[in-house]
């Protein structure tokens, strides 16, 4: 028997959770909430409004807790299995635009940004590096600023 991997299981979960989205007449305003519990490898999908849209149990993924780099090597799979999916379940989603998909601990802190989509021409950001040189760019500005 062929073993399932965590990208294909989140992929299933997301169709799941998305069908919520699709079936309704009128767009609503929420964000998707990941939430991922390391230490029983449970991944769980929430609307804004905390209400459990699916769960999953990802074997590999149990006692992810002993990682001290878990959420960091999972990130990446979530972003990608989310990725993958976007032209045949996140853009038929209806949710009004702006909106992201949040990496959230199992406390309910936010860990990342998994996938935004923003309300300008579909802007996706899947990766982490939207704010990447941001101090520099602000340090530049504001020094030339002062200088003027």
């Amino acid at each position: 028997m062929t073993k399932i991997t965590p990208e294909r299981q989140i992929q299933r979960a997301l169709r799941h959770a998305a069908e919520h989205f699709q079936q309704i007449a009128e767009p609503v305003l929420t964000d998707i909430i990941v939430r991922v519990f390391p230490h029983s490898g449970e991944v769980k999908f929430y609307d804004d409004d905390e209400r459990e849209l699916m769960r999953i149990v990802i074997e590999e993924w149990i006692h992810g807790s002993r990682d001290e780099y878990f959420y960091t090597k999972v990130t990446p799979i979530l972003r990608k299995a989310i990725s993958d999916l976007r032209a045949e379940v996140i853009d038929t989603m209806q949710i009004l635009r702006p909106y992201t998909f949040v990496m959230q601990d199992e406390d309910g802190e936010t860990i990342t940004d998994l996938y935004i989509v923003d309300d300008q021409d579909t802007m996706i950001i899947s990766g982490s590096t939207l704010l990447e040189g941001l101090d520099e760019d602000l340090n530049t500005f504001f020094k030339q600023l002062m200088e003027e």
